[in-house]
């Protein structure tokens, strides 16, 4: 079958790492501790994609900015001690092994910072999986299409040959603003209501069906 895309570039958190709730719940607790109004479930997991301070001021927007280094430094606390109970999806190594059996360029695309990423990638079973990356604190937070742009200039690929993949209206945002194409899954941080406005090329509501989608159209 021809290859519709060169460079496919996921999302992290929420698309390949199980860890919506988990964040979450770190961001309510980080919010707790230095006494701003505690954000609801939906509203901690909306701001999930964007860079770290930038989600937390979104989610916290009675807590002065003079606060935030404090607000940022207790929800690392928080993550710290939970990151160890965060897995892969089930279904996402055979997935990622497919693609690499097709010469796919693999990306990942995400508002963790590098520092945090790069701890992720250190799994001996990712070893060698992704091509490139970027993250929001070294280049900009979703949905600025910056990270995308760096990654297509490092591979040599155009918009059109280029898919990004996510769970939240920031990730098919940036890559609208791109000017590639999108998939949405509706497992992780956003409801896929939202989804259809920025034009996805699919929704995918489980990894077996994202698997199944990138084998025939991709």
């Amino acid at each position: 079958m021809t290859r519709q895309f060169d460079l496919i570039a996921f999302d992290w958190d929420g698309t390949l790492f199980d860890s919506t709730r988990i964040i979450t719940r770190c961001i309510q607790d980080a919010v707790r501790d230095v006494g701003g109004t505690v954000p609801s479930e939906r509203d901690a997991a909306y701001v999930i994609g964007m860079g770290l301070m930038q989600a937390l001021a979104h989610a916290a927007p009675d807590v002065p900015p003079e606060r935030h280094a404090q607000l940022g430094e207790r929800y690392r606390v928080h993550y710290t001690a939970h990151q160890h109970d965060i897995t892969l999806f089930d279904g996402v190594l055979p997935l990622l092994a497919d693609l690499k059996a097709r010469h796919h360029w693999l990306a990942v695309a995400t508002g963790k910072s590098r520092r945090g990423l790069d701890e992720a990638l250190r799994d001996v079973q990712l070893r060698g999986v992704f091509d490139g990356s970027r993250t929001a604190d070294e280049t900009a937070g979703k949905p600025h299409p910056r990270m995308l742009h760096e990654l297509m200039r490092e591979f040599g690929v155009e918009p059109g040959r280029t898919l990004m993949i996510g769970d939240t209206t920031h990730d098919l945002q940036m890559a609208l603003n791109a000017g590639c194409a999108s998939v949405g899954v509706s497992y992780g941080a956003h409801e896929p209501d939202a989804f259809h406005a920025l034009q996805p090329r699919f929704v995918a509501h489980s990894v077996a069906e994202l698997h199944r989608w990138l084998l025939e159209s991709a």
